[in-house]
């Protein structure tokens, strides 16, 4: 049975191992898509997946967190089930923020928790700062909350998106996107993604791929490949986090983007927004893993998370106010 609330449907799939629904808010553009997990009024809890992912990449880990919330967790516009943006326009992080307060605005939500992995915890971090009243606590998984660019280097960023998405544009529909097998499709992922074994690549296909004439497609937009225009730099990075009001839980896998950033530029930037964290007394730790660490092993993970969750939202503490709650 299908329920309309200030635009979102929820249409319940009996197929599904767990009790999950389907989400659909309508946007300018189209829709965005996703899933809720737990109980109607559950404590509203809001997932963000990484690039190039989908709102897939929570489900081996929501059934092992409190059963006392309610998990959204959403198809990021150009990825999974979600409409792609209009012609023209690039991805942007300003253009998720305000997917993500179309979202929250259909569910009707005031006050809720985000858990973001990757790209979705830096839109998770600068969502909290920007709107340090609404979030009650983030996890960011395997993400530092932002992403700075050396300012050096900014001119030469943007003006490569910009002529990338004029370079787009003038190719043909058929270079624009390929039809593959399903098992080459899948082939093709855990090529572009050694960090997911295969069982995960699978659940991220259910949503990534598009039935078409001759086989599959990726459903995500190709647009998410051209490079971010808008950039920030450390000290603008530093100024949004101390704008962060609530409790805050980062997990960081030990072969994930600790791995990664190993290069000392980037490391300044890492060690920087890392020590801004433990100065407002958030918990960062660092667990054995890759950077999908969550969705291929939710056992290492959800104990975390699960202990946060019920420290800072769930306990008869959480109704502190953020300062008293953060030095719990």
């Amino acid at each position: 049975m299908m329920q309309a609330l200030k635009g979102a449907r929820y249409l319940t799939s009996s197929t599904m191992k767990h009790a999950v629904s389907e989400l659909t808010v309508p946007v300018p553009w189209g829709a965005i898509k996703g899933q809720i997990w737990g109980p109607d009024h559950g404590h509203p809890v809001l997932c963000l997946h990484g690039w190039a992912d989908n709102c897939g990449t929570f489900n081996n880990l929501l059934p092992l967190l409190p059963k006392e919330c309610r998990y959204v967790a959403v198809d990021l516009p150009g990825h999974g089930c979600s409409s792609h943006r209009a012609p023209g326009v690039l991805y942007t992080f300003p253009s998720y923020l305000m997917d993500i307060r179309r979202v929250v605005d259909a569910l009707q939500w005031s006050r809720f928790s985000i858990i973001g992995h990757s790209m979705g915890g830096n839109i998770a971090g600068m969502f909290s700062a920007l709107y340090p009243e609404m979030v009650d606590a983030v996890v960011l998984l395997d993400s530092y909350g932002f992403l700075p660019t050396d300012p050096k280097q900014m001119t030469t960023v943007i003006r490569q998106g910009l002529d990338d998405l004029l370079q787009y544009e003038k190719k043909t529909e058929e270079k624009k996107g390929r039809v593959y097998t399903y098992e080459k499709a899948l082939e093709r992922l855990l090529a572009s993604n050694p960090a997911i074994s295969e069982q995960s690549a699978k659940i991220l296909l259910e949503r990534g791929l598009v039935q078409v004439e001759g086989g599959v497609m990726f459903s995500r937009d190709v647009r998410i490949n051209l490079k971010n225009v808008a950039r920030i730099s450390l000290e603008q990075s530093l100024g949004f986090q101390s704008k962060i009001q609530c409790s805050l839980l980062v997990v960081l896998a030990d072969a994930g983007f600790q791995k990664v950033f190993a290069e000392p530029d980037q490391k300044k930037f890492t060690s920087a927004l890392l020590q801004g964290y433990r100065d407002k007394n958030q918990t960062v730790v660092s667990i054995p893993g890759d950077h999908h660490v969550h969705l291929n092993n939710p056992d290492v993970v959800a104990p975390l998370v699960s202990d946060f969750l019920q420290a800072k939202v769930l306990s008869p503490s959480a109704t502190l106010t953020d300062d008293q709650t953060a030095k719990l």
